[in-house]
């Protein structure tokens, strides 16, 4: 899913600078019509958490079983705040990482937008950076798939769809942050909410020995943010693709 218009595809880090950026988004009849559809509804977002908007920091986190896509912003310092949880309307596959192409799994763990699409088969897409190195590492097949996306038009084959109007509010505050300056924006994917509970649930799922490890591993991250709020380092080994958090 998630097919890009080669003309509209943007890199966070080696594309254009943050001014022609914004210049060639707002040229998109797609971009511009989706502010004037959500500028005030991310306007009262903002307002409610005390965020000044755009932000200089944005973070998405996802929960799979959930079905949730949370955005959180931040200035140039001090901790993130929730702006908004907007529903996942459709999943594909099964809790766990995505190994290979056509596995039809949505990945776990710890990404970054690494492009914007305005010109989407699903309406607008922010592109998610799989696969990274731990996916290339660990990967089950020589083919592991790519073009994963938060997107529109509410299907998915690995993906995370929303809504049309829901995919808006979000393509928008990423855009803004991006021409902004505010750089990259990382993506967490869970399988669950990692705290006590779900990490409980999650092993009652009859998940085999290697995932609940996996799981363990991505826990830390997940932990990490709950507690202060502010995004923690993650490194991969280099030699087993495994997630370390600082």
């Amino acid at each position: 899913m998630g097919t890009f218009a080669a003309a509209f595809l943007f890199l966070a880090f080696s594309g254009p600078s943050a001014n022609d950026f914004a210049a060639q988004q707002e040229r998109a009849p797609r971009v511009r019509a989706a502010r004037a559809h959500v500028t005030q509804t991310v306007a009262a977002h903002f307002k409610d958490t005390g965020v000044a908007y755009p932000p200089a920091r944005l973070f998405i986190r996802a929960f799979k079983s959930e079905k949730l896509l949370e955005v959180w912003a931040a200035g140039p310092k001090g901790p993130y705040a929730l702006i908004h949880a907007y529903p996942v309307c459709a999943l594909s596959g099964a809790l766990g990482p995505k190994r290979q192409e056509g596995d039809g799994q949505i990945p776990e763990g710890f990404y970054e937008v690494d492009r914007f699409n305005p010109a989407s088969n699903f309406h607008l897409s922010l592109g998610v950076s799989y696969p990274n190195p731990s996916d290339r590492l660990r990967g089950t097949s020589p083919r592991l798939g790519g073009d994963i996306m938060i997107h529109g038009n509410c299907v998915t084959i690995g993906c995370l769809p929303l809504t049309d109007a829901l995919i808006e509010e979000v393509y928008v505050m990423a855009v803004d942050t991006r021409a902004h300056g505010g750089g990259r924006i990382p993506v967490h994917i869970f399988p669950h909410r990692m705290d006590d509970e779900g990490m409980a649930w999650l092993s009652t799922r009859n998940a085999p020995p290697e995932m609940l490890a996996f799981w363990e591993e991505l826990r830390p991250g997940f932990t990490a943010f709950e507690t202060r709020h502010e995004l923690p380092v993650v490194n991969v080994e280099p030699k087993t693709g495994r997630y370390r958090v600082k």
